[in-house]
């Protein structure tokens, strides 16, 4: 037998020999039970078990990390559990997600859902658009709250990068500080509070856990007074992917240093505020600082319109160009805050003396379209 012929043979031997990847890795052996979760819409605790031969762990996907959390117990080898707590689904929307068990190569997903939140009977005094339905909101009527519901809201703290991408000012708390109170829901609505601190301006910016995909978007709102005040009711991408390709919906903005003139905008990759191509429009509200006022969105696949008071005054439409000018088919979340001074908000100056400053919320609702 010749060399080259021997070599083949003892190719051939290995290659018939090994129950290993391509990578040489022996992939292991795991065994969960049970293969799915499914729960309520008001959530549940349980458990899986695992059995491997090789270390492990599992955590939540991307889609359900915010509702479905995991916790882990066990040694390599052996059966250990997996504690899953899936969170009350407060919207009218059912969920999926998975639960990533993982050991060595191995990786098994497993899928969990949960039930919508059942509809309940819509205030007669709701005026719903036509041919939609309500599907999510808060009224900031529940009494025994002095805070924002925060299995509706979570909050977004700090004083952000290069002051939230505007160089804006204020310092956003979740909620309160040191006894400063910048999130109060009482009778009958949500105030958020810019106050002065020290050398800061508390304030807050939350955002609705829940998002979605086309509807109508609205809130009641009365406006802050005061140079280097800057609320605004708005929408961005859930996850948030990137600015301004992943795109922005701005359903009302205002600033203080202009009382009243209240503005919608879109930005996305091609018209956005870093190349001064935004696309938006405004409308005077005479009484926007003094009384409420009704700002909405209808945004479909093939336009969004924004509304004051019922009243149009600023329509985008999708040029189905591609995503440059139309990032608008992912889920998006609501977010409400209230910004201290920046680019726009201080682009006059702040005067101080108007602080505190109260933005004023009475509800915000979404209603998606019937099918």
């Amino acid at each position: 037998m010749n060399l080259y012929s021997l070599l083949l043979v003892v190719l051939i031997f290995v290659s018939c020999g090994s129950s290993n990847d391509a990578s040489g890795m022996i992939a292991p052996t795991v065994n969960v039970s049970p293969t799915q979760v499914s729960a309520t819409y008001e959530g549940v605790v349980t458990k899986l078990s695992i059995t491997s031969d090789q270390e492990w762990t599992a955590f939540s996907g991307d889609a359900c990390k915010e509702w479905v959390s995991c916790k882990t117990s066990g040694s390599i080898g052996t059966q250990g559990t997996v504690e899953v707590t899936v969170k009350a689904n407060t919207s009218n929307q059912s969920r999926e997600g998975e639960i990533i068990v993982k050991s060595g190569i191995t990786r098994i997903s497993i899928p969990v859902s949960q039930d919508a939140k059942p509809e309940e009977p819509v205030d007669p005094d709701i005026q719903v658009p036509e041919g939609y339905k309500l599907v999510w909101q808060d009224e900031f009527n529940n009494t025994s709250l002095s805070t924002p519901d925060e299995s509706l809201w979570k909050y977004e703290t700090g004083h952000g990068t290069d002051g939230w991408g505007n160089n804006e000012i204020q310092n956003y708390i979740a909620g309160s500080k040191d006894g400063v109170v910048c999130a109060d829901v009482s009778n009958g609505t949500l105030k958020i509070i810019a106050q002065k601190v020290g050398d800061e301006v508390y304030s807050i910016r939350m955002n609705t856990r829940t998002n979605w995909k086309y509807g109508y978007f609205e809130a009641r709102l009365k406006l802050p007074k005061g140079k280097g005040t800057w609320p605004a009711f708005w929408m961005l991408p859930d996850p948030f992917t990137s600015w301004p390709d992943g795109g922005e919906i701005d359903i009302m903005e205002e600033v203080g240093y202009d009382p009243n003139n209240v503005l919608s905008t879109i930005h996305c990759g091609a018209y956005n505020g870093s190349n001064g191509k935004q696309k938006g429009d405004g409308s005077y509200i005479a009484t926007a600082q003094t009384d409420f006022h009704i700002y909405a969105a209808e945004w479909t696949e093939d336009y969004i319109s924004f509304l004051v008071d019922g009243k149009e005054h600023f329509r985008y439409t999708n040029d189905k160009t591609g995503t440059a000018t139309w990032p608008f088919f992912t889920n998006f979340n609501l977010k409400l805050n209230l910004a201290w001074g920046g680019n726009w908000g201080g682009a006059q100056g702040i005067d101080e003396s108007a602080l505190p400053a109260t933005y004023e919320i009475d509800y915000v609702r979404v209603f998606q379209k019937n099918k």
